[in-house]
């Protein structure tokens, strides 16, 4: 096993005895992006340098006896939204090109407390609008799987990045599907902790109504140790040996692919057997104008001066958005609210939520590039949305392949704040035997 194909926790054990070093790690993943990223362009900027003096400061750490954690030392990647201070951070978009943030988020402020060496930043659908993460300024992210696909969005590099060791993990948003998606289809983990869990100060927003973010790791235990670190999350004991699982069928199981179907039924056959009992539950409908009025009001200032500087989908985009008008947007929001206080009446009968992550596999990057910027086209975030209007803390874990050998994944959701129940079910998953 290559450095890069440790996990987080077999290279933080290995870190705090001292039998490897931040250093050969950072250098590892350095040369693995160097080598990979002309393929994938999963990163849009790479901070050798500061990485390089971060994992040194680490390996004098760890040797004078003062190891912070599991992440000390851990080369952690981060989407090109989340603010760094002195470094630039574009978000995919010509408009902020030469961007360069005078504080870091808060996300980055706590994984440098925990002593993470931030390796770069990495590329993503402009603005974070979309779930291809072809639309960028730099070029479209590729599938690891199969490089003429989408890798997913909007959070497309950090999910490659993650899947091909040029990290060990990155934080990435999630306003409709971003995290989970490009999970999904890069074959890793993607959690949306419950909504306002993780901060998103220094984050550029999307739909701050709906916006999350979360980390995008390799297995479900990195993902909790990731988690702990950003958020103020206790990893303490909450397992459910038995849970009583709920399959929302309707809606989030109409016009899957047929091998997404197949792969979904092999998963749900693990699950019956961890449950306690298995029931069709119903979710309810959300509200569909509350993210493009919000987008447009955080973008109208710089539209209205500069246009040409977004991408042919952000402005037709935009453009769609001006149609929706104050009063339609003020109903939905209350729509919103509503829903997040009722759809927690489901888990008065179950402890979790399982549904296919995207009813269809990733597309060609071409057909990506050609498609309408209507957000209905987008089939892979229908099972997705719907999470962020309700706010449950949900992940993606993969469950198989298809026979092309593209990855699926299956979505669990819990109640809200029970990020450490749906941690330990999803590990159990990951372990179960096909």
């Amino acid at each position: 096993m290559t450095l890069t194909e440790l996990s987080i926790t077999e290279a933080a054990d290995l870190l705090r005895r001292k039998e490897i070093s931040p250093v050969d790690l950072t250098t590892a993943c350095l040369d693995r992006i160097a080598e990979l990223n002309p393929s994938i362009n999963a990163f849009i900027t790479v901070t050798r340098d500061s990485a390089l003096a971060d994992a040194h400061k680490a390996e004098d750490e760890i040797r004078a006896g003062n190891w912070r954690g599991p992440l000390h030392g851990i080369p952690i990647g981060l989407k090109d939204l989340v603010d760094t201070a002195g470094v630039k951070t574009t978000c995919g978009s010509a408009l902020f090109a030469n961007r360069i943030p005078s504080s870091d988020a808060e996300i980055v402020r706590r994984l440098k407390n925990a002593g993470a060496v931030l390796i770069g930043k990495q590329n993503m659908q402009e603005f974070a609008w979309g779930g291809t993460s072809a639309s960028s300024r730099y070029g479209p992210v590729r599938n690891p799987w199969d490089t003429k696909r989408i890798a997913g969005g909007s959070s497309g590099g950090s999910a490659a990045a993650v899947a091909t060791g040029m990290c060990f993990a990155s934080i990435g948003t999630d306003t409709g599907g971003s995290i989970r998606e490009p999970a999904a289809f890069c074959g890793i983990v993607g959690l949306k902790a419950t909504y306002g869990l993780v901060s998103t100060r220094g984050v550029f927003p999307l739909a701050p109504s709906l916006d999350h973010a979360g980390p995008l790791c390799r297995n479900v235990p990195d993902t909790a140790l990731v988690l702990q670190a950003i958020a103020d999350y206790a990893a303490a004991q909450d397992v459910i040996t038995k849970p009583r699982i709920g399959i929302a069928r309707r809606m989030f199981f109409e016009d899957l692919d047929p091998e997404i179907a197949i792969g979904t039924d092999q998963a749900l056959k693990r699950i019956e057997a961890l449950a306690a009992d298995v029931i069709e539950v119903e979710l309810p409908p959300t509200p569909a104008a509350v993210q493009a009025p919000e987008v447009y009001a955080i973008h109208a200032k710089y539209f209205a001066v500069s246009p040409q500087l977004y991408g042919r989908w952000m402005q037709e985009r935009l453009a769609m958005a001006t149609a929706i008008d104050t009063v339609s947007y003020i109903e939905a929001r209350q729509q919103l609210d509503q829903v997040r206080r009722s759809a927690n009446e489901v888990f008065e009968q179950v402890d979790f939520v399982v549904t296919p992550t995207s009813p269809v596999p990733p597309i060609e990057i071409s057909e990506a590039l050609h498609m309408s910027p209507s957000p209905a086209g987008e089939l892979w975030l229908r099972n997705t949305r719907p999470f962020n209007a309700y706010g449950w803390p949900t992940i993606s874990v993969p469950c198989g392949f298809t026979q092309a050998g593209l990855p699926i994944g299956v979505q669990i959701a819990a109640p809200s704040f029970r990020e450490a129940s749906l941690l330990s079910f999803a590990h159990a998953f990951e372990q179960a035997k096909a």
